[in-house]
């Protein structure tokens, strides 16, 4: 299902601040490594909105659960206040030394701490005071209930969450569609909808993405 009529997709990136060299060559690279795969990787405008979501709250301390190669943490980790850090979860060491080259050459590779365990256990070690700013959930779907819970009870008053791939490209309308991704996409997005923590909406961006604004 296309959220967005496709006629309208180049006139969309065209529209937005273009990418810089790095990023272009990431996304390159990405495509020309992975393939079909390369379908993970955050669109630029996507790219875009998170850089400006992050500065727009003040982000110094980000956490982002799913890297891949790494072109959603360089846009995060650029927008950081000077003395940020951005926590990076994934579990492939492959996909990730791709990021690691770009985040050097961007030269902010000292913001970013890459934690290659699996992002529950990352996430569950972490303090529990609430002083995460921003955080961005780009993982396994399956995950995705467990990831909120842990970064919604640590994020700061005024903190933001933005989960990627809400809408499961319509399969979360689709009563069909109940594969674990599909029904754990369904639930998180339930929880977030109902949450009194947090204030919320989403947006039919890409595939889908919800925005969660801690209350207090």
């Amino acid at each position: 299902m296309d959220i967005t009529d496709p006629a309208l997709d180049g006139y969309l990136r065209a529209h937005v601040s273009p990418p810089d060299d790095v990023l272009v060559d990431l996304a390159a690279e990405t495509l020309a490594a992975t393939g079909p795969d390369a379908g993970m990787q955050i669109s630029h405008d996507e790219g875009v909105l998170l850089g400006m979501l992050a500065r727009l709250v003040g982000a110094r301390n980000a956490v982002e659960v799913g890297v891949f190669t790494g072109y959603s943490s360089l846009c995060v980790a650029r927008a950081l206040l000077p003395g940020g850090r951005l926590l990076a979860c994934d579990v492939s060491a492959e996909w990730t030394a791709t990021a690691r080259r770009y985040w050097e050459r961007a030269g902010i590779d000292d913001r970013i701490d890459l934690r290659l365990a699996p992002a529950e256990q990352t996430l569950r070690a972490l303090p529990t005071e609430r002083v995460i700013d921003f955080a961005f959930v780009d993982a396994d779907k399956v995950g995705y209930p467990v990831y909120y819970e842990e970064l919604v009870s640590r994020l700061r008053p005024g903190g933001l969450i933005v989960l990627d791939n809400v809408l499961r490209s319509g399969r979360v309308v689709d009563p069909a569609a109940q594969d674990a991704a599909d029904v754990a996409i369904r639930r998180v997005n339930n929880t977030v909808a109902a949450d009194p923590r947090v204030e919320s909406v989403m947006l039919p961006v890409r595939d889908g993405i919800t925005l969660a604004r801690r209350r207090d």
